[in-house]
């Protein structure tokens, strides 16, 4: 099954900061965005940050704004997302996704991320 790689979860105080990694599936010619969403314990999945491949653009869900960052190395296929100011309202299994120009959609299998009180 075709994936994308997440790395870099943890366990973090809150007020501490975590970066995830994703790699993109080397089996993508070209990439249209990539972005991350989360799964909190009893709730639905939520998108967190977007980012466009092509222009850089980048799109966040209204709690994280000012706390996360969405970026991208073009060279490495891997999108990042830097995370700061965490609250255990944070806590989730996040998740990366990508969207290659040919419309598929490519799954990881999610990076657990803990923030204690």
């Amino acid at each position: 099954q075709e994936q994308v790689v997440e790395s870099g979860g943890g366990l973090v105080e809150a007020g501490g900061s975590l970066r995830l990694s994703c790699v993109a599936s080397p089996r993508s010619l070209s990439i249209a965005d990539m972005s991350w969403s989360r799964k909190a314990p009893g709730k639905e999945r939520e998108f967190v940050a977007r980012i466009n491949w092509i222009s850089g653009s980048t799109n966040y869900a209204d709690d994280v704004k000012g706390r996360f960052t969405i970026s991208k190395d073009n060279a490495k296929h891997t999108v990042f997302l830097d995370m700061k100011s965490l609250e255990p309202e944070d806590t989730a299994i996040y998740y990366c996704n990508e969207r290659p120009l040919d419309g598929r959609e490519i799954w990881g299998q999610g990076t657990q991320d803990t923030v204690s009180s």
